[in-house]
């Protein structure tokens, strides 16, 4: 399994998303990611009537792990979000697929084609380490860099411990990177 990291440019989020234009379904699969923090998971199977004429997503999130709990989420559907939402589904029928696929007649894209619309407009923007939770990583990254609120992360990610949401997120390892530059900068002989 690959590690990935969090998007953590805000231009470079910009390009990912330019990139995504010219297909809406691969652009909201990304502003969805960026601007929800949920899973890829509790992304795809969510329909259109669970987001249509809604301010606030009610999500069941799905047990990932054992000891994680079936928790319902409150997500706000943010401004931004339903600028490229709602321009979307608006030809669509309420028990439709939010990110149809193309084969067959109502299922959702696979974790694995949402994998690869991710890592192919990432890596036409020069970055590496992307992943489906890069997506889940980015929001959770800028969240903590306005609010440098370990606690909050650490709830909306149900995580139990906060050493795992900073790992989770890529701030210890932007403190690991700084640490060898120090250490670069200082033993130079």
């Amino acid at each position: 399994m690959n590690f990935v990291q969090p998007i953590r440019d805000i231009d470079k989020i910009r390009d990912v998303r330019k990139t995504l234009q010219d297909n809406p379904r691969d652009e909201l699969l990304f502003c969805f990611g960026i601007y929800t923090g949920l899973r890829i998971s509790d992304i795809l199977r969510l329909k259109v009537g669970d987001v249509r004429h809604k301010q606030v997503l009610f999500i069941k999130e799905l047990k990932v792990q054992k000891k994680k709990q079936n928790k319902t989420k409150r997500i706000p559907i943010l401004k931004e979000l339903q600028k490229v939402l709602i321009p979307y589904i608006e030809d669509k029928e309420d028990q439709e697929y939010l990110f149809k696929s193309r084969q067959g007649k109502n299922k959702p894209i696979t974790r694995v084609r949402a994998y690869a619309i991710l890592r192919a407009a990432a890596l036409a923007n020069g970055l590496n380490e992307i992943g489906t939770h890069t997506l889940r990583k980015t929001f959770g990254y800028h969240v903590y860099q306005d609010e440098k609120d370990v606690a909050l992360l650490q709830d909306i990610f149900n995580h139990s411990a906060p050493y795992i949401t900073l790992k989770y997120i890529g701030v210890n390892q932007d403190a690991i990177d700084q640490a060898y530059q120090k250490l670069n900068k200082r033993l130079k002989f």
